[in-house]
């Protein structure tokens, strides 16, 4: 069942006693599970390999050409080795394999690349917290290892994480314990793994927000690596659970019903290879895009009868936005409807598509191994095909959704108990200074549970009335705006960190997004448009796509120093993919290329016509020719 390859035992992708195709149809909804996985062999400082079973492969394993990552996660007993011996050498930084297994337990290798001469190492750690939900306790510990650890900033991200930059190597597991201690952790934030699972962040007592965030837990906690490796490493193997899991979760890992798992493996869905690469999942409502559900792997929509009861959920999958820059083969790509499964079948629904992925994904070239490329090779009615396979019954036909609209949950409003919650607008997601002191009072003082949101915004959640008052002075004096004093432009747009950290960005985002806000905002003045309109602009450092671009009305993909490729034609509720429009423009010719795009926007839309919905309908074509003849009045001129 196994064949040795370039030293390493190759166990395979596949479940374990998988049934004949013919008899995988028709699984009752509940299957009584079969007993607990073994616990993950102990002991952080093994290297000794812990066999998972497997069944017979699909190919001769000496076949199959696999990518170096694939070799390290085999040989890595469980994400442990080399890890554990690289943490404690004296060196700053670890070694190639182990900065391949560190992003599992949530962290990437950095250096600071304005730092000349020798690498400067440093650790970004990055949070799980399914549904953008952090206890008053993790957010007080996060905050005080920011200053005391960090570099005296928190980042919010796009997926409702933290990120906590600039740890040493030797205060790591200081660092990851005591998140670990507070009710946290980073376990599967990065990786070959799921990430974490988005949804609504407000907190609306409303029968459908609620389940959707409960889904995304219980996802979170289906899909969350079992080997016992995590707390091997950081916390010398104690268990420390903030929750006891519910029973239907275990309930659904356990199941093999369709063949989906390695039954005597310490990772039963994943097995030695864990998946081909990351892989995103969103939980959302009717109508409510504020998780940019198609553009994840997975989307999830909750579906509610007339009574406003949760009765099941709309299925997406194929979503995705990383690319590689001059390799039209890789690309953006949206999710596609793939059905609709009862609300008690969602755990096995979810763990059959990911298992899909998991056997069928590429392993060879890492450029193509996301869930998109699958559904761009099979198209989705054979995905649909083969995952029924392991979900033991047909996805039934979408149910029907109301229109997507973005929601940003700002400022004040009603929860539904009687309490309040605030939306606060943090540009870019970047706590820093007084502001952060100021929240982490506000925090502390009223021992409140707060919220991250997908664009990169923070809500104080269970404020009671009396308390408006004086939360809402000390964030002005902090100088945070109520959100309606601020542009448009900053409340919908996002960017990625990009430099000086990021080993892969080749330009600015973060650091330069609020002075081109400030242009755009300039261009719009001196063409007529209002200040109470915008558009949806979102810059990424580099091509991998972390802030979204390609969902963007105009997109700025960093490709090269101070020069970025434009992207247009996504739209304010994030339903259509943008293209690409311009290649290669600098930084300060911008203005040259949106001032006449926005003027003819001005003068020539439809009534109430968005900027991206007015691109794709003059086609780039003709918005390319108004560009240029721009151009030639202004240098005749």
């Amino acid at each position: 069942m196994s064949a040795a390859m370039g030293g390493a035992e190759f166990h395979g992708f596949g479940g374990a006693a998988q049934l004949p195709r013919s008899r995988m149809l028709g699984r009752p909804l509940r299957v009584a599970p079969p007993g607990a996985s073994p616990a993950g062999g102990g002991g952080g400082a093994s290297a000794a390999s812990i066999r998972a079973v497997s069944a017979p492969l699909k190919k001769d394993p000496s076949t199959v050409k696999r990518s170096k990552v694939e070799i390290i996660k085999e040989k890595s007993n469980f994400l442990r080795y080399p890890l554990n011996e690289e943490l404690v050498s004296d060196a700053p930084n670890v070694n190639e394999n182990a900065v391949q297994l560190i992003k599992f337990h949530g962290s990437y290798q950095q250096s600071d690349r304005e730092v000349r001469g020798q690498k400067n190492y440093s650790f970004m750690l990055r949070t799980k917290n399914p549904s953008g939900k952090v206890p008053n306790q993790t957010y007080l510990a996060m905050d005080t290892l920011a200053d005391e650890f960090g570099i005296g900033t928190l980042r919010l991200t796009t997926r409702q994480t933290f990120q906590l930059h600039g740890v040493l190597k030797k205060n790591l597991k200081t660092v990851i314990s005591t998140v670990i201690r507070n009710m946290g952790s980073t376990l599967g934030a990065c990786g070959d793994l799921n990430r974490n699972v988005l949804a609504p962040a407000a907190p609306y007592v409303r029968k459908d927000i609620l389940f959707a965030q409960e889904t995304a837990e219980n996802i979170a906690a289906l899909l969350a690596p079992q080997s016992g490796a995590y707390y091997d490493l950081w916390v010398d193997g104690e268990k420390i659970m903030s929750a006891e899991e519910p029973p239907e979760v275990t309930a659904a890992r356990n199941d093999n019903s369709h063949g989906t798992n390695f039954p005597d493996s310490p990772e039963p869905i994943y097995g030695t290879q864990y998946l081909p690469r990351k892989f995103k999942i969103a939980v959302t409502v009717g109508g409510d895009n504020s998780v940019d559900i198609l553009t994840n792997d997975i989307g999830v929509v909750v579906v509610s009868d007339s009574a406003g009861e949760p009765v099941g959920f709309n299925i997406y999958v194929g979503g995705g936005m990383g690319r590689t820059h001059r390799v039209e083969t890789t690309f953006p790509r949206l999710a596609d409807p793939l059905g609709y499964v009862p609300k008690e079948d969602i755990l096995y629904a979810i763990k059959a598509i990911v298992v899909t992925q998991r056997d069928n994904g590429r392993r060879d070239d890492r450029r193509y191994s996301r869930l998109k490329y699958l559904l761009d090779r099979w198209g989705i009615d054979k995905f649909r095909t083969e995952a029924e396979k392991y979900y033991g019954k047909k996805f039934e036909e979408f149910r029907p959704q109301p229109e997507w609209q973005f929601n940003s949950y700002l400022g004040w409003q009603e929860q539904g108990d009687g309490k309040l919650f605030y939306g606060v607008h943090v540009d870019n997601g970047r706590l820093g200074g007084q502001v952060k002191k100021t929240l982490r009072e506000i925090i502390e003082k009223y021992n409140l549970d707060v919220s991250i949101t997908p664009n990169q915004n923070l809500i104080l959640c269970g404020v009671e009335q009396a308390w408006r008052e004086p939360i809402t002075a000390a964030l002005a004096q902090a100088g945070l705006l109520e959100p309606k004093d601020v542009d448009l432009l900053n409340i919908t747009s996002m960017a990625c960190p990009a430099l000086p950290l990021c080993p892969l960005a080749q330009t600015e985002a973060e650091r330069g997004i609020l002075p081109i806000l400030k242009r755009i905002r300039a261009v719009f003045d001196k063409v007529g448009i209002k200040e109470e309109e915008s558009v949806v602009v979102r810059i990424t450092g580099c091509p991998n796509g972390c802030a979204r671009p390609y969902m963007a009305e105009v997109g700025f993909v960093g490709d090269g120093p101070n020069s970025y490729q434009i992207w247009l034609g996504g739209t304010p509720n994030q339903t259509t993919l943008a293209e690409t429009f311009m290649n290669k423009v600098k930084l300060q010719d911008i203005e040259k290329v949106l001032e006449p795009l926005f003027s003819y926007w001005h003068s020539t839309r439809q009534e109430g016509e968005s900027f991206g919905t007015f691109t794709n309908r003059m086609g780039f074509d003709q918005l390319k020719e108004v560009v240029n003849k721009w151009a030639e009045s202004a240098a005749a001129a």
